[in-house]
């Protein structure tokens, strides 16, 4: 594993149950779009790649045979796994995009939730072909943030990453992470030739969401999570004041939120 992806790997540890607690869950009817692009009502084996705490994985109990979610961080595997004990068609196991340790054309259909962008492309491709039967369907599957539920809300959430971006310049954790660009996903999966067609569609889910829940969303990422692993204070990386903000427009009572999802797919 490169140095780089291990510290991709490492920024997502202590904070597994954050994580799970606040982050959204993918639409079922992102299953419904798949298996029938992959013209299999119930897939033998769905693969997970990056599947974290199991939010992206779980949502596939009781529509496929077998669904694995691959996770190369133990604290998100640990958490997945927690939580899907009462699920005998889910399990997890250890690996990395590039090298998932199954076998060749074993999968209908493979999942990127909220990870390819923390992934090698080209070498992931290739692995995500090899595990795909002839026709599966790759998927990568992306949230817009924040989501749609108040604008005074939405500005202070992005008023607080730009902060909390300016942090990590100045420390060094953006130079040193390998990101790649979600916007780039199409054309690295229609570039890198192995899938015989390309597309790019959306779709979107409703949630419900208050005040904890925004920062609590907010304390969910990684970068956020580094900095106060450091030692700052959610003072001076703008916690506080997003709190006080969200306090002031979203308040204690639930009300919807709209999370919008870019779905880049690939049939092999």
């Amino acid at each position: 594993m490169s140095s780089h992806i291990e510290r991709n790997v490492e920024r997502f540890s202590g904070f597994a149950d954050t994580y799970d607690s606040y982050r959204p869950q993918p639409p079922a009817i992102i299953i419904d779009i798949l298996t029938q692009l992959a013209r299999v009502e119930t897939p033998d084996l769905v693969v997970d790649i990056g599947s974290g705490t199991g939010l992206s994985t779980r949502i596939w109990a009781g529509r496929a045979r077998r669904v694995i979610g691959i996770e190369p961080n133990a604290d998100m595997r640990r958490e997945a796994e927690v939580r899907t004990t009462a699920l005998s068609d889910v399990s997890y196991q250890e690996g990395i995009s590039t090298a998932t340790g199954l076998p060749d054309g074993c999968a209908d259909i493979v999942t990127c939730s909220q990870s390819l962008h923390w992934m090698e492309p080209g070498p992931t491709f290739a692995e995500v072909a090899r595990i795909l039967r002839d026709g599966g369907v790759f998927a990568a599957i992306d949230c817009d943030w924040p989501p749609t539920m108040s604008w005074e809300a939405e500005q202070a959430y992005l008023d607080f990453t730009k902060k909390a971006h300016r942090f990590q310049e100045e420390m060094g954790d953006s130079r040193t992470a390998g990101r790649w660009l979600k916007e780039e996903h199409l054309a690295g999966i229609q570039e890198s030739g192995l899938f015989r067609y390309v597309n790019e569609i959306a779709v979107h889910s409703v949630e419900s969401g208050n005040a904890d829940r925004l920062v609590g969303l907010a304390l969910s990422f990684g970068g956020v999570a580094g900095l106060l692993k450091r030692g700052l204070s959610e003072d001076e990386i703008g916690i506080t004041e997003l709190r006080n903000s969200a306090r002031r427009t979203l308040g204690d009572d639930p009300s919807p939120w709209y999370f919008s999802y870019r779905i880049r797919l690939g049939v092999r």
